[in-house]
C-alpha cells in the first residue's frame, strides 16, 4: 500500500505538538520551571549537591579566581589542542593519587565523562549489564554505546552474575552508580566486582555521590570497597558536588585513560574545562585532604536528618552517604511541599518522574557537612510542619 505524503504544515504550526505535550505534562503534575536564585539567598540549602559546603569556601573561591586571572576565562580549545593547562595536569595527578587510581582524565562535566567511558570502552561485541536505577548519564551512555544492554534488577549482584554467565559476547561491562542519587543508598560494590571477575567482565562505577563523602577521608566508594586501583575497575566522578566546582573525570588504569584520550568523542571534540573550574576543584581537593573530617561530618548530618524525620513519622530513607529522601503522596504533593518549605526558609530538592526510576515522588535532602546543629533542627521543623496530610 502506497502511503500518502504527510500534509505540509504552515511555519507557525510546525511546533504545535509541543503545546500538546506541555499540556500532558501539566495534567500529570510534571511541569518544570527555572528559578533564578540570588547570590545571597537567605534560605537554608538542602537542595544543592554541595555535600561538604565548599562552594563558597574562601580557599575554593580564591583558587578559582587565581586560576582565571592566570589562565583566562576559558580553556581556549579542546583538551588535545590548546585546552590542557598545567592546572589540568595537576588536578588529574592529584585526583588519581587521592582516590587510589593509576590515572585520571578531566572532562567538562560528569555527564561527558560517563558518555566517554561507556562509548569508548565498549563496542557491538560487548554486553553491558546496567543497574535499573542508574543515573540518566549512564543510561544515555549505554544507549550510545552500540552494545547489547541488559537492565539488571537494582543492587543485585546475583542477577548480574546470572546474566554474565550466559553471555556470548566477547567482552562484558558491569555498570552501576556507587551511591544512587534518589534515595542515597550505596551499591554492593564488593558483590558486583566479584560477579564481574567471576565471568571476565570489567566494572565501571559512577562515584559522583561517593567522592568526598565515602572512603578514607572522602577518597570515594571504590576506595572504601578496596577496589580503587584494581586493573579491571574504572570509576567516574563529578567535580560539581563534594568539590564545589564543575566538571568530571574518569579514573582507572593508565591504559584505559590513554584509550579515552585517543578515542572518546566527548573528550576529543569538547572544549576543555575552564581554568576557574579546574582551580576551584583543585583547591577543594587540597582542602579535603587537609581536613578529612569533613567527609565524616557529611555522613553524620545525613544520619541525623534521617533519624529525626523518621521519628516525626515521615518516610525517610536510611542514608549510606549524604543523600536523604522523603517520600511524598505524589508529584503534585511533592511540588507543593517543596514550595512550602522554601516559603518557610528551606530549599529542598523535588524528585518526580521521570527522575525517579520507581515512579515514587520524593523530597531530596542534601546533608551538607557545614550545617550547624541549629540549622539541622530548623530544617527538620520546617519539613515536618509543612508535610502534606495523608
Amino acid at each position: 500500500m502506497v502511503q500518502s505524503p504527510a500534509p505540509a504544515l504552515a511555519p507557525a504550526t510546525v511546533f504545535d505538538w509541543l503545546d500538546e505535550a506541555a499540556e500532558l505534562r501539566a495534567e500529570a503534575g510534571l511541569t518544570r520551571t527555572l528559578r533564578s536564585r540570588p547570590a545571597d539567598d537567605p534560605v537554608v540549602d538542602l537542595a544543592s549537591n554541595d555535600y561538604l559546603g565548599l562552594v563558597h569556601h574562601p580557599a575554593v573561591t580564591r583558587a578559582a579566581a587565581d586560576a582565571a586571572l592566570r589562565w583566562g576565562g576559558g580553556s581556549t580549545g579542546s583538551r588535545l589542542v590548546t585546552g590542557t593547562t598545567e592546572l589540568h595536569t595537576e588536578l588529574e595527578r592529584e585526583l588519581a593519587e587521592f582516590t587510589g587510581f593509576e590515572a585520571a582524565l578531566v572532562f567538562s562535566s560528569g555527564y561527558a565523562a560517563n558518555l566517554a567511558a561507556l562509548t569508548a570502552l565498549t563496542d557491538p561485541d560487548t554486553l553491558i549489564v546496567s543497574d535499573a536505577y542508574n543515573h540518566a548519564s549512564l543510561i544515555d551512555g549505554c544507549r550510545l554505546s552500540r552494545s547489547d544492554v541488559h537492565r539488571a534488577p537494582h543492587a543485585d549482584p546475583d542477577a548480574v552474575a546470572d546474566v554474565l554467565r550466559t553471555r556470548t559476547h566477547r567482552r562484558a561491562l558491569v555498570v552501576s552508580d556507587t551511591v544512587f542519587s534518589v534515595d542515597g543508598n550505596a551499591a554492593p560494590l564488593t558483590g558486583l566486582s566479584a560477579a564481574a571477575r567471576a565471568h571476565g567482565a570489567a566494572l565501571l562505577v559512577d562515584d559522583a555521590h561517593g567522592l568526598g563523602v565515602l572512603g578514607p577521608g572522602g577518597a570515594g566508594a571504590p576506595a572504601a570497597a578496596g577496589l580503587a586501583g584494581e586493573p579491571d575497575v574504572v570509576a567516574t566522578v563529578t567535580l560539581s558536588k563534594s568539590l564545589g566546582s564543575q566538571g568530571g573525570a574518569v579514573l582507572g588504569p593508565r591504559r584505559v585513560i590513554r584509550h579515552l584520550t585517543e578515542t572518546a568523542r566527548t573528550f576529543i571534540f569538547d572544549t576543555g574545562l575552564a581554568p576557574a573550574a579546574v582551580g576551584a576543584a583543585l583547591g577543594a581537593l587540597r582542602l579535603l585532604r587537609a581536613e578529612p573530617h569533613r567527609a565524616d561530618r557529611a555522613r553524620e548530618v545525613a544520619r541525623t536528618l534521617a533519624a529525626r524525620l523518621t521519628a516525626a513519622g515521615l518516610h525517610a530513607s536510611t542514608p549510606d552517604a549524604a543523600v536523604v529522601s522523603v517520600r511524598t503522596p505524589g508529584p503534585e504533593a511533592a511540588v507543593r511541599w517543596a514550595a512550602d518549605c522554601r516559603t518557610a526558609g528551606l530549599a529542598v530538592g523535588c524528585f518526580r518522574p521521570p527522575s525517579v526510576p520507581d515512579g515514587i515522588s520524593r523530597l531530596r535532602l542534601t546533608a551538607r557537612g557545614d550545617l550547624t546543629d541549629q540549622q539541622i533542627t530548623h530544617a527538620v521543623d520546617i519539613i515536618t510542619a509543612t508535610a502534606p496530610t495523608p
